[in-house]
């Protein structure tokens, strides 16, 4: 039986990750063997550190998108297969980038030599900005550009899965649920909360769904989708966290998500994804911020204090990178002297992504 390869995409802060983790968990109490590969345009990803804490083999494409970088997404699949080949592969591509049916899906299917199951390809909508953005909101946030890629990537999909609804009115899930209807008619939509398990039935069966999939044409100007990347600043950081007092690990790093959320709004400098994670000792901390008018939420307390800790910061927002970077090296160093703590920047890398040039670009299937 040849592994099924399942990719759940979505706009930055989606819940891909969280997702993805539980889809694993479904798989692995299965009696299934269960590969993730996380993506970035960079190294130092909070995503993939999070899930190998959850114990998943998880193997990482880094520095460049997997359209972009497809040998080294085949090539990371075939490591994880090295020791035991996986009945399931997970897939979570970055968060800006659109068009994967023809550069990902198509080339797996046609070019590369190990044959794949195909699984239905789901897209998740992030309700934050989908809300703004399918009703077309002035001002929503984003560039046009940045809203271009929101709504191809829910163009390619063969369904769609509106998460987050625990967080959400029933009034509001019904405005999506009629926008997403109206914007993509005849498309599956799934509803979840990848955090509660709701819905979660009802994505594992439009997943394990048999047929030719990965099959939607779409038409992508380029230079608008690379416009839309680069109004992102990103930055990924290492950081070293020492402390003579017992250290609250959970309310540090939630302080320091909250200012450096809260300093970007007071600039008008949306946030497509903030998010951070505290490690020490064998346990983990996860932040998370996913718009500039959503509050930062605790997404995995550690309940842990500590003398030492590793911190790993992720930042997608709308402000140029050196702005980014500024921010955060002053928000980072205010608190940690306030806290008593001293932080020690191992790693930093803060860019525009470049223009996305694939690997291969299959049109027809």
């Amino acid at each position: 039986m040849n592994p099924r390869f399942i990719m759940i995409g979505g706009f930055l802060g989606a819940g891909k990750t969280t997702t993805i983790s539980r889809l694993a968990k479904h798989f692995q109490d299965s009696g299934l063997r269960v590969a993730i590969v996380t993506n970035d345009q960079a190294t130092d990803l909070v995503d993939t550190n999070l899930l190998r804490s959850q114990g998943f083999d998880v193997g990482e494409v880094a520095g460049s998108c997997f359209c972009c970088n497809f040998n080294e997404l085949t090539s990371t699949v075939e490591r994880l297969s090295a020791d035991q080949r996986p009945d399931v592969v997970i897939a979570e591509p970055v968060g800006s980038c659109t068009d994967l049916v023809a550069t990902v899906i198509r080339p797996l299917q046609q070019i590369y030599n190990q044959p794949f199951d195909i699984a239905p390809y789901g897209v998740i909508v992030k309700p934050s900005h989908g809300l703004k953005i399918l009703k077309k909101v002035a001002k929503g946030g984003f560039s046009p550009q940045a809203e271009y890629i929101f709504k191809k990537q829910l163009e390619e999909a063969d369904f769609i899965i509106l998460n987050r609804i625990d967080e959400l009115s029933a009034e509001v899930v019904a405005e999506l649920q009629a926008l997403i209807q109206a914007h993509f008619p005849n498309v599956p939509l799934v509803q979840i909360s990848a955090t509660t398990g709701a819905g979660f039935d009802a994505l594992a069966d439009q997943l394990d769904q048999k047929g030719e999939y990965g099959t939607r044409m779409m038409e992508v100007d380029y230079d608008v989708y690379a416009e839309g990347e680069a109004e992102l600043g990103w930055l990924n950081a290492q950081v070293e966290l020492n402390s003579l007092e017992a250290l609250d690990l959970d309310q540090f790093v939630l302080t320091l998500v909250q200012r450096i959320q809260s300093h970007l709004a007071s600039e008008s400098s949306e946030v497509a994804h903030l998010k951070a994670i505290g490690m020490a000792d064998g346990k983990f901390v996860v932040v998370n911020a996913i718009s500039s008018d959503t509050s930062a939420t605790l997404s995995m307390p550690s309940g842990h204090n500590c003398l030492r800790a590793e911190l790993v910061i992720n930042a997608r927002v709308a402000v140029a990178p050196e702005s980014l970077t500024k921010t955060i090296e002053r928000i980072l160093l205010a608190t940690s002297l306030e806290w008593k703590v001293e932080a020690a920047i191992r790693t930093l890398q803060s860019f525009r992504p470049g223009r996305p040039v694939p690997t291969h670009r299959l049109l027809t299937n």
